[in-house]
């Protein structure tokens, strides 16, 4: 057959470059596979320039000749995984010399105890076990020998050495040009995945995989050797968590049950590809995914014993289990053959176009076509059938094989595999959201393809309700996750209500995501949920002066609209306790030179308003309160800093003056607005401080509250309620002369009023592991019912569900069930207020 029928991208090339034909028979490269040095020479001569079209360009040249190799018999499947596996190794180390010379001249060379420091690119997956495909992605982990600087004039810590040169190692790559790219990086098998460092030294590494690796990271390292660099690093790295990768005490029931979730989503992707006419001979059953989970199971389970096993390849790991009696010689045969079969297969599809597919076409033709392009099997007349037979009967032969070892147990023990425990309480929710993203092959790939991102999302539909059914709603949101730890992304430029708005969902959704499947402290997600609802609120701001100028401008054609109107926030928001469903309590303040055009500002603010409540397809941004301005609702919307201080000094209740205690510049002139606060602020010191009634006073609203609310929201207003904590904090404030906070979450505020003496030690840490008890509960109330809730739930699942996640954020130390610890917590919180606020007589 001609090379354009296996492979229309190399026929593309070779027809570029007519002479190349010439230079792989002179060479030897179309009647043997070359050597390590023989491929790094052509390779050395070839790379000039040093750039990444030159990279891509090079691999497609080599894969030529491997190519014209494997379809005329020369070389067998292990000799082409091989050969391809060697050309990646020559690159990386290639690549990683040249770019590691070039920093060394701006910044020296990096040094350990005055030695020079190495850094090993260690290859994963297909490229680790030397079986990578003809478009296989490469997955990489980089480990360096240990800290130090550089020797150079502009020396930097060797950590900043390596992230600069794996971050360009990478990009020169997997960048696209002309010449399409070298290769696709993946870097997800790393520490902590996608939000781990893209480097680590050997001892972070090493304490990573001893002390956190989950059960699935330990299982990839089997097929863990080092590709590029220098070798020194990944071998002691390698050589500490060998014995951690094997063992004989794991338990082979177990692993159909652990590995249901992952399962069910390899079936979902096979299952849409047979919807379409297609097969993906990795996911489907008995597939390449199966025999190589297979092998590897049996290898975790006995290389305890039979340190023989310990090997990153497929076939010559099956064979040394054969060889120990660990399968039959039937089984050998059938696996052995199945996985030659099935990974031919695999390359006739991938090498066709580039494309990393793994999806045979059933249509008779289709089927036609690519068997002619299979090895010629003696006395078989090759064809669709014949191909789809073959197929059907390796399958079948490999899926039953595998059920007998592996669901069946007759490995005599076995192991807890690396993948993610299936959901619990939210298996439902799950079921439905893979037949949800049975249609996006893309959305099915990307979970599937990432270990950690399905623990993530198994961990998510068993935690939160809530943004489970964000999920099933709109599965692009899984997307979120790759943005895990980057924080919030800025407003899209130019974007309208309607773009708003979905910034908002997304980022919304993806911190709380982050709260549950990162284990986050509770109050570091409400600062960032607080930042992206300031965010929110000066992008409507924005939004809305614009808006307004060119419908209704100013009264005067000289006025300048830009800034001047302050928006301030009070509350939770004006706190920087912002969550998921809380209300915005705004407040909007003009400077007196601006009163003239107050019309102007309050169409402004009623702009504002309207953008972030309004209802639409995307959901709302935030419900708006705008009744703690002066005299509240009959008040008007926007008052001038002198109506504002007038009030405060005369007319103000008390509680109105205390909510100012709580408050936060968010949009407009934000530095007058901070220095507006500070002055109303001298003004509440005055009339509650300094006269000595703000004991009492607080007291009386604490009383009222607890008659009010405490019986309907007892976490918050009942005795020893959170409220206890709140009012505590405001009266000590108090008492130390106003003090104005620019940050006023809780911890901040307890760590003042201890540094001012008012709060002992002992008090001030109990008072802040109360205040997290209390907002832990709360944050997760939200996650479970998208909004607010004043108790403990009676629902025993919706109980064990707010238990495991308040045990997420608090350290979930505690022995006492949820309950308990709540009598507990609530009743030392009311005997701390009780000591600050006597009895009135």
């Amino acid at each position: 057959m001609p090379l354009r029928a296996y492979s229309r991208f190399l026929t593309a090339e070779m027809e570029r470059d007519p002479a190349l034909l010439t230079g792989l028979m002179s060479s030897g490269a179309l009647f043997r596979p070359l050597g390590y040095d023989d491929v790094r020479e052509r390779l050395e001569r070839f790379l000039e320039p040093f750039e990444a079209a030159r990279l891509a360009r090079f691999r497609r040249r080599e894969m030529l000749g491997i190519l014209l190799r494997d379809v005329r018999g020369i070389d067998d499947l292990a000799g082409t995984t091989g050969a391809i596996s060697l050309v990646a190794d020559v690159m990386l180390d290639v690549v990683y010399r040249r770019l590691r010379v070039r920093l060394e001249e701006r910044f020296g060379t990096p040094l350990c105890d005055g030695e020079p420091c190495g850094l090993s690119i260690i290859a994963l997956g297909k490229l680790g076990g030397e079986e990578l495909n003809y478009s296989s992605d490469i997955d990489l982990m980089f480990v360096y020998s240990g800290g130090g600087h550089t020797s150079g004039a502009s020396g930097i810590a060797n950590h900043e050495f390596f992230k600069r040169l794996c971050a360009q190692f990478v990009e020169m790559l997997s960048s696209h040009t002309a010449e399409g790219l070298a290769y696709r990086v993946d870097l997800r098998l790393r520490p902590e995945g996608r939000l781990g460092e893209i480097c680590l030294s050997v001892d972070a590494a090493r304490h990573y995989y001893l002390n956190r690796a989950r059960d699935w990271e330990l299982q990839m390292l089997i097929k863990a050797r080092p590709s590029a660099g220098e070798r020194a690093p990944a071998r002691a790295l390698l050589d500490a968590v060998e014995d951690r990768i094997y063992s004989t005490s794991l338990d082979f029931n177990a692993i159909e049950s652990v590995s249901q979730s992952r399962e069910r989503i390899h079936e979902q992707q096979a299952n849409r590809r047979l919807g379409q006419g297609e097969i993906n001979v990795k996911l489907c059953p008995g597939g390449i995914r199966d025999i190589e989970f297979l092998v590897q199971c049996l290898q975790r389970l006995h290389g305890g014993r039979e340190r023989w096993l310990r090997h990153g390849g497929t076939l010559l790991s099956l064979f040394r289990l054969r060889d120990k009696g660990l399968v039959t010689a039937t089984e050998y045969a059938r696996l052995a053959s199945a996985y030659q079969f099935l990974r031919t297969l695999e390359h006739r599809l991938q090498v066709l176009d580039d494309l990393q597919t793994h999806s045979l076409p059933l249509d008779a033709e289709s089927l036609a076509a690519v068997a002619l392009r299979m090895p010629p099997l003696a006395g078989a007349e090759v064809n669709g059938a014949w191909l789809r037979n073959e197929l059907v009967q390796h399958c079948t032969e490999v899926t039953e094989i595998y059920k007998r070892v592996i669901q069946n147990g007759t490995g005599g023990g076995g192991l807890t595999p690396g993948l993610p425990k299936p959901p619990t309480r939210g298996a439902a929710r799950f079921e439905r959201f893979l037949d949800n993203i049975r249609q996006s092959d893309d959305l099915l790939g990307y979970l599937n393809g990432d270990p950690l991102l399905a623990e993530q999302v198994v961990s998510l539909f068993d935690a939160s309700p809530f943004l489970a059914d964000q999920l099933l709603r709109s599965p692009e949101l899984l997307r979120q996750f790759d943005r895990f730890g980057y924080g919030i992304a800025d407003p899209p430029a130019g974007a309208g209500a309607a773009g708003l708005r979905r910034w908002f969902r997304n980022e919304m959704f993806r911190t709380q995501c982050e709260s549950v499947c990162l284990s986050r402290p509770v109050f570091d997600t409400l600062e960032e949920v607080s930042r992206l609802g300031e965010m929110a609120v000066a992008a409507a701001y924005d939004l809305a002066v614009r808006g307004v100028a060119a419908a209704h401008p100013p009264q005067s054609a000289h006025y300048r609209p830009r800034q001047q109107m302050m928006v301030i926030a009070l509350g939770r928001m004006g706190m920087r306790e912002f969550d998921l469903g809380s209300d915005a309590d705004l407040v909007f303040v003009l400077p007196n030179r601006d009163a003239t055009e107050i019309e102007y500002w309050t169409r402004v603010a009623e702009k504002l308003i309207d953008i972030l409540t309004a209802y639409t397809g995307e959901g709302v941004l935030v419900a708006v309160d705008t009744r703690l301005r002066p005299n509240g609702r009959a008040g008007p919307l926007v008052q001038t800093v002198q109506a504002f201080k007038n009030y405060f000094d005369r007319s103000a209740e008390a509680w109105e003056g205390l909510a100012l205690m709580k408050s936060l510049a968010v949009a407009g002139d934000i530095k007058q607005a901070t220095e507006f606060l500070n002055e109303l602020q001298v003004i509440d010191w005055r009339r509650y401080g300094q006269s000595g009634r703000s004991q009492n006073d607080l007291r009386k609203m604490r009383v009222r509250l607890e008659k009010e609310t405490g019986p309907s929201n007892p976490l918050k207003a009942g005795p020893g309620g959170y409220y206890d904590i709140d009012f505590a904090l405001m009266y000590m404030r108090l008492r130390s002369a106003g003090l104005f906070f620019v940050q006023l979450n809780t911890p901040k505020r307890i760590d003042i009023v201890e540094k001012t003496g008012y709060l002992d030690r002992t008090t001030a840490r109990f008072l802040r592991e109360a205040a997290t008890f209390y907002r832990a509960i709360d944050h997760g109330l939200r996650l479970i019912h998208g909004h607010a809730g004043g108790t403990l739930p009676k629902s025993q699942a919706e109980l064990e569900t707010l238990s495991d996640l308040v045990r997420r954020w608090t350290g979930g130390g505690g022995n006492l069930p949820l309950p308990d610890e709540y009598e507990h917590i609530r009743n030392r919180t009311r005997q701390v207020f009780d000591r600050l606020f006597p009895a009135i007589p």
